[in-house]
């Protein structure tokens, strides 16, 4: 008996897709188009539309159904299924999840609490269990576990795209925008909060750096990298000023980077930057 790792397009992977893993898609609908969120709309054509749409765009959960189409198959061939799904706090998706799995014996559904690169090291750490021969519950219970430990802090570019999207008033985006202001953000008990605010992107870097190093990265377990955009270039910027974190532990060039998607990407804007790592502390 095999165990299978599901999940929805709410993380990002390195690389594109990994076949370990089977990703139900969200939805994100620009005017009267909706599409499938990494299925036939890539990161890349999102930013694309976000950049030259006057409007922000929406994005719906996933279905039951579609948790039932593929937890179905799993079942009839006998086998076994972890659902990890982005913050019940942040979508519907999970409760669709979790009505799914209700039709199916050996089917555990677990709430991320996150999103983006917080979900996915959570995913990754479900597939190391799964290397290691661990059965579905069990493996469940440890990723439900390991949730609190995850830690996912980003520093946004803009407030332009917080204020579009209603989160802030617009007052406090033109202001921001005046004094170029810099958002740093976390996810907290399952929702986004603000961490701090720095005037410039220096500023910036050094008061995500200030976050990092308030938890400190537990190097045993999955971290990863993100950047909003069609670009990692500010990712690269705050590496390069921050190398103390990365040196004799890993090599900067073996640190998974994978682009943000629409998920988060809408409600952010481009230039945000995205560290997820399990806490030492």
């Amino acid at each position: 008996m095999a165990v299978r790792i599901v999940t929805d397009s709410g993380i990002d992977v390195p690389g594109g897709s990994d076949p370990r893993i089977t990703v139900v898609p969200l939805g994100i609908t620009f005017g009267t188009t909706t599409y499938a969120d990494g299925v036939d709309i890539t990161n890349d054509r999102f930013y694309e539309l976000l950049i030259e749409s006057d409007e922000l765009p929406k994005t719906s959960q996933a279905t039951p159904f579609m948790f039932h189409e593929v937890l179905a198959p799993i079942c009839e061939a006998g086998d076994e299924a972890v659902v990890i799904t982005l913050s019940s706090k942040l979508s519907g998706t999970h409760q669709s999840a979790v009505t799914a799995a209700s039709e199916f014996d050996g089917v555990y559904v677990v709430d991320s609490k996150n999103v983006t690169i917080g979900q996915t090291i959570l995913v990754q750490y479900a597939l190391r269990l799964v290397d290691e021969g661990l059965g579905a519950a069990e493996i469940a219970e440890k990723v439900a576990d390991a949730a609190d430990r995850v830690c996912l802090v980003a520093l946004l570019d803009t407030l332009e795209y917080l204020r579009r999207g209603g989160r802030i008033p617009k007052s406090v985006g033109m202001i921001g925008e005046v004094l170029s202001i810099k958002p740093v953000v976390g996810v907290e008990d399952g929702e986004v909060a603000m961490l701090g605010k720095a005037r410039g992107s220096k500023n910036g870097r050094n008061q995500l750096h200030q976050q990092v190093e308030k938890h400190g990265i537990d190097f045993t377990m999955p971290v990863l990298l993100g950047y909003t955009g069609l670009s990692d270039k500010l990712l690269r910027k705050y590496l390069e000023d921050n190398r103390a974190i990365w040196e004799d532990k890993v090599a900067e060039e073996d640190l998974p980077i994978c682009s943000v998607g629409a998920t988060i990407g809408t409600h952010v804007g481009p230039g945000a930057i995205a560290l997820a790592f399990f806490a030492k502390n």
